[in-house]
């Protein structure tokens, strides 16, 4: 499959029936004391609590499924994702995550009927305890985002988010390995400004634009189970070098604030990664210019709500 517009309304067809249509909220200047007016596309919402649904749901109604069923690695909401979107389709799922993956998104995964390992201590040491599963077993690899088919169904978001708020000049999206803003870029391709935003401690985008290619970078901080994978693949870096204006960071401190702006302003959870691009508009590290039209991705709200009251 090929990334294009095309077959990201292929797909959006596909996976109508099994995803939500989000809200995308429209804020005006001075709400939540915002210095202008914001589209705030509301992902936190879909089934399983992230965007990742759609991607999930498209690969498996892409693929034949073998009898071993599947298999995926994740910090934790690819994995929701896979479990909820193969109990729906009554395939058998497997899911790895490391030990950094937090109690509410590994038990999300077992809510939703998958078996779940322990696969390591962090992201790339699950990968190859599932990799040596699907090598044993036949199970299918379902990747949280080098496939071109995840790529593709985590882009009918930004159709969908296109029907709802039209004339955007600049997204803001926050970037983990880079399936979610490559699906989005490709959509917007020529008609709107894409903005990655990566946290001070998971930069690997940034990294990646960087060197000119994909490298392996360290990965830590309070986002790191949702935005830390170690290295872009090398499809996510090539649409993101191609259609992806620029990385900006944010640091783990603003990420708190801008959870807590949404939850007191809003009573919307967001989860650090989730919030992370709202973030970047709250403490400047976007500055629309004057009249720019700017649409926020909160992208996931998969953590106890408990978290955020406390403060």
């Amino acid at each position: 499959m090929l990334v294009t517009a095309a077959a990201i309304e292929a797909a959006y067809d596909r996976i109508t029936p099994h995803i939500r249509v989000t809200p995308a909220l429209q804020l005006r200047s001075g709400d939540l004391n915002l210095p202008s007016g914001v589209s705030l596309k509301l992902e936190s919402l879909q089934h399983s609590g992230s965007f990742k649904a759609r991607g999930a749901f498209n690969m498996l109604l892409s693929k034949d499924i073998p009898a071993a069923g599947v298999a995926a690695a994740s910090g934790g909401n690819h994995g929701a994702a896979v479990a909820y979107a193969a109990r729906s389709l009554g395939i058998q799922a497997r899911i790895f995550v490391p030990e950094l993956a937090t109690p509410f998104k590994t038990a999300k995964i077992r809510s939703y009927g998958a078996e779940l390992e322990i696969g390591g201590e962090t992201y790339a040491e699950a990968r190859d305890a599932c990799g040596a599963y699907q090598a044993q077993t036949g199970a299918m690899d379902i990747h949280a985002y080098a496939a071109a088919e995840t790529i593709v169904g985590q882009g009918t978001l930004a159709l969908e988010w296109e029907s709802q708020t039209r004339g955007l000049d600049t997204l803001l999206i926050a970037v983990g390995g880079g399936g979610l803003i490559s699906g989005i870029a490709t959509w917007f391709a020529g008609k709107t400004r894409i903005i990655g935003v990566e946290t001070e401690g998971c930069q690997t985008m940034k990294c990646a634009l960087e060197a000119g290619q994909p490298v392996d970078v360290p990965v830590s901080g309070i986002a790191v189970d949702s935005l830390g994978a170690r290295r872009a693949s090398d499809l996510t870096y090539a649409i993101s070098a191609r259609c992806v204006e620029r990385i900006v960071t944010v640091s783990d401190e603003e990420v708190m604030a801008a959870q807590q702006r949404l939850w007191q302003g809003l009573q919307l959870v967001a989860e650090p990664g989730g919030a992370a691009a709202f973030a970047a508009l709250l403490c400047g590290a976007y500055v629309p210019q004057r009249g720019e039209r700017t649409g926020i991705l909160l992208c996931g709200g998969n953590m106890d709500p408990a978290g955020l009251t406390a403060h």
